[in-house]
């Protein structure tokens, strides 16, 4: 079958099957005379454990990994279980971080006034990072972070960003 039936069967689109032969995770396909690629009934099935293992988060190189153990009829089922649960710690900590940012994000819109005065609380907090690409999770509250409970650098109490009346 040509790409387009095998990426139909399994799920993977045709430029996701090119860029895993790419990569050596699956090995090339064989051609046809005409020089299109050529899949059987195997390589639709290891596109589709691919596929899953997709569906679950796993990167590419844990996918390597997982083939590599599919294949080996001499592994331990161990190996396997282990390297499931290393994910479903990362993934939790992923949902951690994730529940971290809509925590954040939430203070800071509750925060904003949404009007026409130019004041933001959610610009203020992106301009404040200190460090490119910190992680939600290590900065600090929200609220401590654009000054809540203290005067503002022009001298605008916060309540009156949010959309209270100034002083």
């Amino acid at each position: 079958m040509n790409i387009g039936q095998a990426s139909k069967r399994s799920g993977v689109s045709a430029k996701m099957i090119r860029y895993y032969e790419s990569t050596g995770l699956i090995p090339r396909a064989s051609r046809l005379e005409s020089g299109y690629r050529s899949y059987d009934e195997a390589d639709v099935h290891t596109l589709g454990f691919i596929h899953r293992a997709r569906d679950l988060g796993f990167s590419v190189e844990q996918i390597s990994e997982l083939l590599a153990l599919w294949r080996d009829q001499g592994r331990a089922s161990a190996q396997v279980k282990d390297m499931a649960l290393g994910h479903v710690v990362a993934v939790k900590r992923k949902i951690s971080d994730l529940k971290q940012m809509v925590r954040s994000l939430t203070v800071l819109a509750d925060h904003c006034g949404g009007d026409d005065r130019p004041e933001c609380p959610i610009l203020e907090d992106l301009a404040s990072a200190q460090e490119p690409n910190a992680a939600v999770s290590a900065s600090p509250a929200p609220d401590a972070r654009f000054g809540f409970g203290v005067r503002h650098r022009r001298g605008i109490e916060p309540e009156a960003r949010s959309g209270g009346a100034r002083r």
